[in-house]
């Protein structure tokens, strides 16, 4: 697997327009998935990091199965390229304890519809249901964020909650853990939010 750190320059012209939207943003880096126009990108995952606005740097999160063709991105789009393949398999163990990051969509559905919580001890247990799911236990856990997003997307304006968790998971099955990382965790992952990072304590 492969984790890229894409370094934006925020002051031309296309990173402002994605950093402003986070549809846009995603469709822009989905050309350095896809083998062209026309075709579907291969999967992955990203985290908008940061926006330092000062410097006209934003730093971006990119986790994917195979290696972005960073060259189909706008010119001048990006400043730095850092990129590293990591091994899961070799890096994950069972009974271990690792830091985690992540910016997720914490939802619930009620009546077939599905809604973003807001409450922060909702937020948290779904959270832990979703880490249980992932053969995880939290150990501690700081929301680090809470905020609603408003999305136009193919002319329709979608509303999803963006929350930020950081802590310390012990993992008891690992496999699920390599799934919830591959994969993502919840929904709203074209919108730059499921990707989960973790880390050796």
């Amino acid at each position: 697997m492969y984790l890229t750190r894409l370094k934006l320059d925020s002051r031309g012209a296309a990173a402002r327009r994605d950093l402003a939207s986070a549809y846009e943003l995603h469709r822009t880096l989905s050309r350095a998935f896809a083998e062209n126009d026309d075709s579907q990108p291969s999967r992955f995952l990203w985290r908008l990091e940061s926006i330092d606005a000062t410097q006209g740097v934003a730093i971006l999160l990119v986790q994917s199965e195979e290696e972005g063709r960073w060259g189909r991105l706008p010119d001048g789009y990006l400043l730095d390229i850092a990129s590293k393949t990591v091994d899961w398999q070799t890096l994950l163990h069972d009974d271990r304890r690792y830091r985690f990051r992540l910016l997720a969509n914490p939802t619930v559905t009620r009546e077939g519809k599905r809604y973003g919580l807001t409450d922060e001890e909702e937020q948290l247990a779904w959270l832990q249901r979703q880490l249980q799911k992932a053969g995880c236990v939290a150990q501690s856990v700081m929301r680090t964020r809470s905020e609603r997003w408003t999305v136009r997307k193919k002319g329709h304006v979608i509303t999803v909650q963006a929350v930020g968790f950081e802590g310390v998971l012990a993992v008891d099955q690992v496999t699920l853990l390599q799934t919830a990382i591959r994969q993502g965790v919840g929904h709203a992952k074209s919108l730059g939010l499921g990707m989960l990072s973790v880390a050796p304590v």
